[in-house]
């Protein structure tokens, strides 16, 4: 808590004053329970982030958890959409976390998440890919808050790498 101008006890702004302090994206994610895991490394001949003026693109991750892949399969008939959700959200921490690598002063350097790229590995006929990338989406809003409102596209494919159900790409502008 912090002292409120003309007050001798310690008590919180808002409780005396009515100023709030705003929330950082990493106060959120302890809010959340979340801890930032050690970005992931590439496994091939690219970068995980390139940065181009104040443009972050985030190389598309895939939901590693404890180096374990969640949920590998394909959407409905192999892993359900729930289970989906849930790697979606995962993949997009882990973009999170390579945002976080990239920048000097942590997220928040982040100004705005301008889009989001979901891809979810699809059984033919299956159309809820939207509700799969929600998943993502949702994580991005509750960590970065209006600053994470963001154009978003959800796309259903016939195969990813290493049979994972969901992948997600980011793109970020940075300060």
């Amino acid at each position: 808590m912090r002292a409120c101008p003309g007050s001798p006890r310690s008590i919180s702004f808002p409780a005396c004053c009515g100023i709030v302090i705003p929330m950082t994206p990493e106060d959120r994610l302890q809010k959340l329970g979340l801890t930032l895991p050690t970005a992931p490394s590439p496994v091939a001949a690219y970068v995980p982030a390139v940065r181009t003026g104040n443009l972050l693109y985030v190389s598309g991750q895939l939901p590693f958890r404890d180096g374990q892949l969640l949920h590998p399969g394909r959407v409905p008939d192999q892993v359900s959409v729930e289970s989906a959700v849930l790697a979606a959200r995962v993949a997009a921490l882990n973009a999170i976390a390579v945002v976080a690598g990239q920048l000097d002063k942590g997220l928040s350097e982040v100004r705005r998440i301008v889009r989001l790229g979901v891809f979810v590995q699809s059984e033919p006929g299956f159309g809820d890919q939207p509700k799969v990338a929600n998943g993502a989406s949702e994580l991005v809003l509750e960590v970065f808050g209006d600053a994470g409102r963001h154009a978003r596209a959800a796309v259903g494919s016939v195969a990813l790498p290493l049979n994972t159900c969901v992948e997600i790409e980011l793109i970020a502008e940075v300060l």
